[in-house]
C-alpha cells in the first residue's frame, strides 16, 4: 500500500507513515492520556480534602490512582507530547522529506497507543499497579502484596511499560539516524535549530536510559510472570539492585522529559524577543554536558540506602555540578529578554512561565542534592512539590509550543484573548496546587490521610488542582474554536521566527518542500535539481543519484505497523494472565509460592497464542512489502558520511541492546558480589557443554561472513548454503541449550528454585531469545532468496543481519566464562 487516503477518512490514520500525520497522532493521543491521568489526580486530591480522608477512595484504590497517575503522566503524556512536536517539526527544521524509517515511526506510535490502552485495561483485571511509578523492590512483586486480589492488573501495567519502551527504542533509533544523516546541504550540527538540538540530545539519552529500564522490567517481569527470585529474595540485595538499575534510567528521564520543552523555550524566546539567543553555542555545550552528566547522578536517589558515605559525597558533588550548565542556560534566556524587544503573546507567556517555575523547581532540587538535607526531605511532600515544579514546568512550555506551532499544523490562528486567559488560569492553578506542598512538606508522600496541621495546605492544593484542570479545558476550548472557526494562518505568522518550518505552507504539503532546501550559501534556499541539471555534469550526476535512491515514487502508507501493534497488544494482554499457571507448576514441584495470584484460566494462554499468530503474520507481510522511503542524495551526514542509513540505524539499535545485556549481566555480577562470589557455584552440569556451544556459535559467525561473500559474488547457491548453515548451527546451539536445561530440570533445578538459578536461566534465556529472533530473520531471508533472488544485487541486508548475529555471539563469549568457569 503506497497511496495515502484523505485526512477525513479513518483509513488515513491507520495506514499513514508520514511524519506530520504521526506527529499529530502523538499529540492527540498524549493529550488523551493527560486527561486520563488528570482525572485520577482530581480523584485523589478530592480524597485528600480532609485530614482523615473523605472516604472517596479505599486505601488500595488511592494507591492505584496515585501510581497510575504518575505512570501515565511521566511515560504516556509528557514524553510523547514532546515527541509529537519532534515528529512533526524536526524533518521540517532540518530540510528532510520525512524521517529515515517512516514505517518504524508509525510502528513506534502504535506501540505507544496500545501500551497506553493496556494500562487502562489493567483497571479491569482485579487490582492494577499500586506501588508507585518508581516501582521499588520488593514491593514490585506479588509476594509482598498479599492484599491485592490478582497479579494480572499489575502484570499488564508492567507489560504495557515494556511495550512503551520498545516504542521509545524504535523512535530513538529513527531520530538519531534522521538527524545525523538527513540534514539539508550546508546545515552542520552547530547550525541546527535549538529545538532539533534538544531533540537530538533527548533521543541520545533515551537510547541508553530506556535500555536500562527495559532490563529492569525484564527482571521484574520474570519475577512476576515466571516466579524467579531477583526481587523476592530481600536478604540478597534485591532492593539495592532495583534502585541502581531503575535510577540509572530515572534521573536521565527528568532531562528526557524536560529537554524538548527546553528546546521550545529557546525557539519561542528567540522569536518573541526578536533576536538570536545570547551565547547560543555555549547553551548547546551546556545541554551536551547535562545529557552526559545525567547518567552520573543516579545515586542521589539512594542516599537513604546503605551506600557508604564517600560514594554519597561523590554523587552529591555530581548532583550539584549538573545544576551549573542550567545556570548558564537560564542566564542566556534572561539576557536574551534584556537585549531584545519582548512581545507577550500566548506562546511566550507559557514559556516565560515555564522558565520561572523551573527556576523554583531547580533551586528546591539543590536541597535534595545535599546528603544531610535529603535525609530530612526524602519521602515527603517536599519531593512531590520539587518534582512537579520541574516536570510540569516542562508541560507548561509544551503548551506554549502547542500555541506556537498551532498555526503551522492546522493553518488556523487562535484567539489571543482566550489564549492569554488560559495561561493566567493555568499559572494561578499551578502555583496554588504545588506551592502549598512545600509548606506541607512533613506529610509523607503517597499517604491517604495526614495530620490536621497540614489540612489547610492540602485544601489549597486541591482547589489548585481543579483550577489547573479548568485551565487545560480552556486550552482545549481555545484550540477547538480555532480549528472550527479561526481565521486562516499565514505561512509565517511570527515576525522574527527563524527556523525552516516557517518557510513552507501552513499546513505543509505531504513531502514538505516543492524543491530541495539548501544552506550551502549560508542562508535557506530552495534548489530545483531538475533545472540545475541543465547547468552541468555534477548537477546531472546528483539528480541521477536522487532518482536511483528514491525510485519511481515515495511511499507514505502501510497497514502493517498497525497490524504489528495489534499483535503485540494481544500477545502482551495474554501474557498478563499466565502467572497462575506457573504458580501451579511451581507448587507441584515443592516451591513456596506466596501472594494472591488467582486461579488459572484458559483465556489468557489462548490470547497469547492468537497474538503471536497475528504478530507472525503481520511481521512477515511487513518484510515482504515494497516500501520506498524518502532518501536524500545530497545531505549533511557528519559523522556518518561513510555509513549507510539502514546500517547507521542497526548500529544505534545494537548500542541500545548493549545496555540491556550490560544491565542484566551487571545484575548477575552485583548479586554475586553482594552474596559473596564464592558462595554461588556454577549452575550448568558441565563446562564441556558450554564450550561446545561456544564453538557452535563462533562457527556460525564464520558462516554469516561466508554468506556475505557469496552475496557479493552474486552466488545464489553459495548464499543459500551459508545462510542454511547459519540456521542449522543456531538450531544446534538451541538444542544443546535445551539438553542442558533438561538436565537441570531432571535434578529438580528450576528458575524459581533459588536466586542463583534464576540468574542463570534468565540471563542465558534472554540470550537464547536473541538467537531465536536471529533465526527467524535468517529464515525469512532464506525465503526471500528462494522466492525472488533477493540480496544478490544488493547484499547490504546480509551485512546488517551479520552485525546482529555477531553481536549475539559476542554476548555468549561473555556469558560462557561468567556462568561456566567463574
Amino acid at each position: 500500500m503506497s497511496e495515502l487516503p484523505p485526512r477525513t477518512t479513518i483509513k488515513r490514520w491507520l495506514v499513514t507513515t508520514n511524519h506530520k500525520d504521526v506527529g499529530i497522532l502523538y499529540l492527540g493521543t498524549a493529550l488523551f492520556f493527560l486527561v486520563a491521568g488528570g482525572v485520577l489526580a482530581l480523584l485523589f486530591r478530592a480524597h485528600l480534602w480532609e485530614a482523615g480522608g473523605t472516604g472517596l477512595l479505599e486505601n488500595t484504590e488511592y494507591n492505584q490512582a496515585v501510581s497510575i497517575h504518575g505512570l501515565l503522566m511521566v511515560f504516556w503524556f509528557i514524553s510523547p507530547f514532546g515527541f509529537g512536536f519532534a515528529n512533526y517539526l524536526v524533518p521540517l527544521q532540518i530540510g528532510a522529506k520525512d524521517l529515515a524509517f517512516p514505517r518504524l515511526n508509525a510502528l513506534s506510535y502504535w506501540f505507544f497507543l496500545f501500551s497506553g490502552i493496556l494500562v487502562l485495561l489493567s483497571f479491569f483485571q482485579g487490582t492494577t499497579w499500586a506501588n508507585g511509578w518508581y516501582m521499588y523492590a520488593p514491593l514490585n512483586v506479588p509476594i509482598y502484596n498479599p492484599g491485592y486480589t490478582l497479579t494480572m492488573g499489575g502484570n499488564a501495567t508492567i507489560l504495557a511499560l515494556t511495550l512503551f519502551v520498545m516504542s521509545v527504542t524504535l523512535g530513538s533509533v529513527n531520530f538519531l539516524t534522521t538527524i545525523h544523516r538527513c540534514r539539508a546541504e550546508g546545515m552542520g550540527l552547530w547550525n541546527m535549530p535549538l529545538f532539533t538540538w534538544a531533540t537530538l540530545l533527548t533521543v541520545w539519552m533515551m537510547l541508553f536510559a530506556f535500555a536500562a529500564l527495559l532490563a529492569a522490567l525484564i527482571l521484574m517481569l520474570t519475577d512476576r510472570l515466571l516466579l524467579t527470585q531477583y526481587f523476592s529474595s530481600t536478604g540478597q540485595g534485591s532492593s539495592l539492585l532495583w534502585g541502581h538499575i531503575f535510577w540509572f534510567f530515572g534521573h536521565p528521564e527528568v532531562y528526557i522529559v524536560f529537554f524538548p520543552a527546553l528546546g521550545i523555550i529557546f525557539e519561542t524566546f528567540q522569536t518573541f524577543c526578536g533576536r538570536r539567543l545570547v551565547g547560543r553555542k555555549w547553551v548547546i555545550i551546556a545541554m551536551v554536558l547535562v545529557a552526559v552528566q545525567s547518567f552520573l547522578v543516579w545515586m542521589h536517589h539512594m542516599f537513604l540506602t546503605t551506600i557508604n558515605l564517600p560514594i554519597k559525597t561523590l554523587f552529591m558533588a555530581t548532583t550539584i555540578g549538573i545544576s551549573l550548565p542550567f545556570d548558564l542556560m537560564v542566564f542566556a534566556l534572561i539576557y536574551t529578554m534584556v537585549k531584545g524587544r519582548v512581545r507577550f503573546t500566548t506562546p511566550f507567556l507559557f514559556n516565560l512561565g515555564a522558565l520561572l517555575l523551573f527556576i523554583l523547581g531547580g533551586i528546591t532540587g539543590v536541597f535534595l542534592g545535599a546528603v544531610v538535607l535529603d535525609y530530612e526531605f526524602r519521602g515527603t511532600y517536599w519531593v512531590v512539590a520539587h518534582f512537579h515544579y520541574v516536570m510540569v514546568a516542562g508541560v507548561t512550555a509544551l503548551f506554549g509550543g502547542l500555541y506556537y506551532w498551532w498555526p503551522k499544523i492546522t493553518g488556523k490562528m487562535y484567539s489571543e484573548r482566550l489564549g492569554k486567559l488560559s495561561f493566567a488560569v493555568y499559572f494561578v492553578g499551578f502555583n496554588l496546587l504545588y506551592f502549598p506542598m512545600f509548606l506541607a512538606w512533613e506529610t509523607p508522600r503517597r499517604v491517604f490521610h495526614y495530620g490536621e496541621s497540614a489540612q489547610i495546605y492540602h485544601q489549597l492544593a486541591t482547589v489548585g488542582a481543579f483550577v489547573l484542570g479548568t485551565s487545560v479545558l480552556l486550552v482545549f476550548i481555545t484550540l477547538a474554536k480555532s480549528a472550527i472557526s479561526g481565521p486562516d494562518a499565514p505561512d509565517n505568522p511570527w515576525q522574527f521566527s527563524r527556523t525552516a518550518e516557517w518557510a513552507t505552507t501552513s499546513p505543509p504539503p505531504l513531502e514538505n518542500w516543492p524543491d530541495r532546501p539548501s544552506y550551502a550559501s549560508g542562508t535557506l534556499e530552495f534548489v530545483d535539481d531538475a533545472t540545475a541539471a541543465d547547468g552541468g555534469t555534477a548537477a546531472q550526476e546528483r539528480v541521477g543519484d536522487i532518482e536511483s535512491l528514491e525510485g519511481d515514487h515515495e511511499d507514505h502508507a502501510s497497514i502493517w505497523p498497525f497490524g504489528i501493534g495489534i499483535g503485540m497488544f494481544v500477545t502482551f494482554l495474554g501474557l498478563s494472565g499466565i502467572t497462575p499457571y506457573v504458580a501451579e507448576f511451581a507448587t507441584a514441584r515443592g516451591a513456596d509460592v506466596q501472594g494472591s495470584v488467582g486461579s488459572p484460566t484458559i483465556f489468557y494462554p489462548v490470547l497469547s497464542v492468537v497474538g503471536v499468530l497475528i504478530l507472525g503474520a503481520t511481521l512477515f507481510e511487513y518484510g515482504r512489502e515494497r516500501f520506498n522511503a524518502p532518501e536524500m542524495a545530497i545531505a549533511e551526514r557528519w559523522p556518518f558520511e561513510g555509513v549507510g542509513t539502514t546500517k547507521t540505524g542497526v548500529w544505534f539499535f545494537l548500542a541500545s541492546d548493549v545496555v540491556v545485556f550490560g544491565a542484566v549481566i551487571g545484575a548477575y555480577v552485583f548479586m554475586r558480589l553482594h552474596t559473596g562470589w564464592g558462595e554461588i557455584e556454577p549452575v550448568p552440569p558441565s563446562e564441556v557443554v558450554g564450550l561446545v556451544n561456544t564453538y557452535v556459535l563462533l562457527t556460525s559467525s564464520f558462516t554469516v561472513v561466508l554468506a556475505l561473500m557469496m552475496a557479493e559474488r552474486e552466488n545464489k547457491r553459495g548464499l543459500l548454503g551459508a545462510m542454511g548453515a547459519t540456521v542449522l548451527l543456531g538450531l544446534t546451539f538451541l538444542a544443546v541449550k535445551g539438553y542442558e536445561w533438561g538436565q537441570e530440570f531432571a535434578h529438580d533445578i528450576y528458575w524459581f528454585t533459588e536466586l542463583q538459578y534464576s540468574m542463570y536461566f534468565v540471563t542465558t534465556g534472554l540470550h537464547a531469545l536473541h538467537v531465536i529472533l536471529g533465526l527467524l530473520i535468517a529464515g525469512f531471508m532464506i525465503y526471500r532468496i528462494v522466492s525472488v533472488d533477493a540480496y544478490l544485487t544488493d547484499d547490504r541486508p546480509v551485512e546488517y543481519f551479520g552485525l546482529y548475529w555477531h553481536f549475539v555471539d559476542i554476548v555468549w563469549v561473555i556469558l560462557f566464562p561468567l556462568f561456566y568457569l567463574m
